[in-house]
């Protein structure tokens, strides 16, 4: 008799660590979300440190705002992706090409993306059960 294993202890003990489990999977999702999107001290595009030029190592400041939390270098490229959508550009830039575009064309639609799952109920849901602190 001594021998015989109480499974029900062993099968709260397996349903607890499990629970764990899922719980620290659920904070590694919201911790890389925000920590690889949404960081306010780095570009959104290149991810070099905002304020800092990273040709010159020098301070910048953007005169001109855009939508994204951009560099000076990445913000200038972001003007011109939109002055080419409208026929417009610098045309001594020659390699802002059709791949170019496309590039900034496909990054626009992957932070769009981002934001729209950030939006989903689902992420919200597991932002509420984070938040509640409970189990989950």
């Amino acid at each position: 008799m001594a021998d015989i294993i109480a499974i029900d202890k062993k099968r709260k003990i397996k349903d607890k660590e499990q629970s764990e489990l899922i719980r620290m999977h659920k904070i590694m999702a919201v911790r890389k979300v925000f920590h690889c999107t949404h960081c306010a001290s780095k570009c959104e595009k290149c991810g070099s440190q905002l304020g800092i030029d990273p040709v010159s190592g020098r301070a910048t400041q953007q005169n001109k705002p855009t939508p994204y939390n951009f560099c000076d270098s990445c913000a200038e490229e972001y003007r011109d992706y939109i002055a080419r959508l409208q026929g417009k550009g610098n045309p001594s830039y020659y390699w802002h090409n059709d791949a170019w575009l496309d590039i900034w064309q496909k990054w626009i639609h992957y932070q769009h993306a981002i934001d729209t799952f950030l939006k989903s109920k689902e992420f919200t849901r597991l932002l509420q059960e984070l938040k509640q602190g409970g189990s989950i």
